[in-house]
């Protein structure tokens, strides 16, 4: 019987490609896992052999290197947006998803706020994860995004981002599905302090509706 998804394979060819990527950028990749890491019985739906935990068992293999960052933005905790399948609201969620990572032995680094301008909400969400020992970094919207790329690559757009202490490998995630104008944003921000050739490079950055890409 012909199999119509090798979820072995798959976890072998994407673990091998991902570290071959991670040695042809000085050692620094930056993930973004679309939709669940785990329980994506979505996928497995439409993907008949694709396991609900395949992303999730892929990140282990690479546990040892991989750093998760928490992705979540500050409209979101303001609006009370909750998850339609947990019935829980998206800040409950980042605290449920850190629980779930340590326990597979992955390392949550921090939680980053984006879309950040004073909501009250947001802020006492990230007094109570300091209190709790957890780095929390904020983001601020930027005007024009994302069409506005001088002014996104300037001191006054990512340059104005806290910036994360990543480590040389990042997997970013967020609760539900990401969006690119919430997690892009924090690496590309990264990426601007820490790459000296970002800003020449400028003339070959496009937008999309996805936000900035080269």
């Amino acid at each position: 019987m012909k199999i119509g998804f090798d979820n072995e394979k798959y976890l072998k060819m994407q673990s091998e490609h991902i570290r071959e990527r991670i040695n042809q950028f000085d050692n620094k990749l930056y993930l973004e896992f679309g939709g669940k890491l785990f329980d994506d019985y979505h996928a497995s739906r439409v993907l008949p052999g694709f396991e609900p935990d395949s992303k999730l068992r892929l990140l282990k293999q690479l546990s040892d290197q991989a750093e998760i960052v928490i992705v979540i933005s500050a409209k979101d905790i303001e609006k009370n947006k909750v998850r339609g399948d947990l019935g829980i609201t998206y800040d409950s969620d980042v605290l449920r998803l850190m629980d779930s990572y340590r326990d597979n032995g992955l390392y949550v680094g921090s939680v980053v706020i984006t879309q950040y301008s004073g909501q009250e909400s947001a802020s006492l969400f990230r007094h109570r994860l300091e209190n709790m020992g957890i780095r929390v970094y904020q983001h601020y919207c930027i005007n024009g995004y994302p069409s506005n790329i001088p002014l996104i690559v300037s001191d006054e757009g990512y340059g104005k981002m806290t910036i994360s202490k990543l480590p040389v490998r990042l997997s970013s995630s967020q609760p539900r599905v990401l969006e690119a104008e919430k997690w892009q944003p924090v690496c590309l921000s990264y990426i601007m302090s820490t790459n000296a050739g970002f800003m020449q490079d400028m003339p070959n950055l496009r937008h999309s509706r996805s936000g900035i890409c080269r």
